[in-house]
C-alpha cells in the first residue's frame, strides 16, 4: 500500500470508529483487535478502564446511547494519519478531532469536542487515547 492508500485506510478506519460510536455495534468485531486498551482522560470515564474486548465495547456504546437522547458523534477537522504497512497490514496511528452531541432530559442540546488517537496494528485498533472537553467544555468549531 502506498501513502495515499494508507491515508485512505486511516481516514476510513476513523470513520468506522465514529460509526461504531453512533450505534453500528457490529463494527466492534470488525475494527477492534480481540484485546485492546482504552485510555479515556475525561472525568467520569473510569468504566472504560476495564473494557478489553469488542463485545464489552459494543455493550458500553449501547449503554451510552440508552442514557443520552439523540447521541451523535461526528468526525471533525482533518485526520492525522501515520500508518505504514507492517507484515501486510497497516500499523501506526490515526488521530482526529470529533464532536459529540446529545439532548439532556430538560431538552437542552449539549455539544462537546474531543480528540481520539487510534493505535493500529495488523489493521485493527489495539489502543485508543481519548480526551474530550468534559461536562463544562466547549467545542472546537463554532
Amino acid at each position: 500500500m502506498g501513502d495515499h492508500d494508507m491515508r485512505a485506510y486511516g481516514t476510513g478506519l476513523f470513520d468506522r470508529w465514529t460509526a461504531l460510536w453512533n450505534g453500528d455495534l457490529g463494527l466492534a468485531g470488525e475494527i477492534m483487535a480481540p484485546g485492546f486498551t482504552l485510555r479515556y482522560a475525561q472525568a467520569g470515564a473510569e468504566a472504560f478502564d476495564e473494557i478489553r474486548t469488542p463485545q464489552q465495547l459494543a455493550g458500553i456504546v449501547a449503554a451510552w446511547h440508552a442514557s443520552r437522547t439523540g447521541l451523535v458523534f461526528a468526525a471533525e477537522g482533518t485526520a492525522v494519519v501515520d500508518l505504514a504497512p507492517a507484515g501486510g497490514a497497516p500499523a501506526g496511528l490515526v488521530a482526529r478531532p470529533y464532536l459529540a452531541s446529545f439532548v439532556t432530559a430538560e431538552g437542552e442540546k449539549v455539544a462537546r469536542s474531543g480528540v481520539d488517537i487510534l493505535r493500529v496494528a495488523d489493521g485493527l485498533i489495539v489502543e485508543v487515547w481519548s480526551v474530550s472537553s468534559g461536562a463544562a467544555g466547549r467545542t472546537f468549531y463554532r
